[in-house]
Formats: structure tokens, C-alpha cells, sequence
């Protein structure tokens, strides 16, 4: 069985459905009420220069939080970053 990713382990730009948050967390319970509930789909936007916080999209909101926070939360399905480079589009 391989380990379950959290939400500070999602690389900047990269896309996942939230699996877990565990109850009883003052700090948590506060990121439940703001939209991170199982199943949002949450985009990591960037991180603070110096690590954390970190910054996330979740249910059209721009969120911030400390990775102690983000280490807690569990995550699906990681979508891969975009790279505007390797797009290809084809102009008619």
C-alpha cells in the first residue's frame, strides 16, 4: 500500500481532490467551513518565499495556510502542473 499524499506535498500549479481532514482541529475545522471539505478540488498556487504559507484555489476562493495545517489534509488524483510552454495550439 503506498502512502497517502497531503496537501503541502502538491507541486505549484498541480491540481487534487481532497481525500481526508481530520475532526477536532480548531485550525481545520476553520478550512472546513471555508470550502475544504472531501472531494473540493483545490489548486496549489504558490508558496511564500520562504516555504509556507502556502496559497490554494478551492471552490472559486483563494485560501492561505501554514503547511503544519496542509500536512493534515489528505489528497487524490493529482492533476499535473501546466506548462503554457508545452502547450500546442493551432490557429485556422
Amino acid at each position: 500500500m503506498h502512502a497517502q499524499l497531503t496537501l503541502a506535498q502538491l507541486p505549484i500549479g498541480s491540481a487534487a481532490f481532497i481525500h481526508s481532514l481530520p475532526t477536532g482541529r480548531v485550525g481545520l475545522t476553520r478550512l472546513r467551513e471555508l470550502g475544504l471539505t472531501p472531494g473540493a478540488r483545490v489548486t496549489m498556487v504558490r508558496r511564500a518565499p520562504l516555504g509556507e504559507p502556502i496559497e490554494i484555489t478551492v471552490r472559486g476562493s483563494h485560501i492561505a495556510m501554514r503547511d503544519h495545517e496542509a500536512q493534515h489534509i489528505g489528497i487524490t488524483h493529482v492533476e499535473q502542473a501546466f506548462n503554457p510552454a508545452q502547450s500546442t495550439t493551432t490557429q485556422a
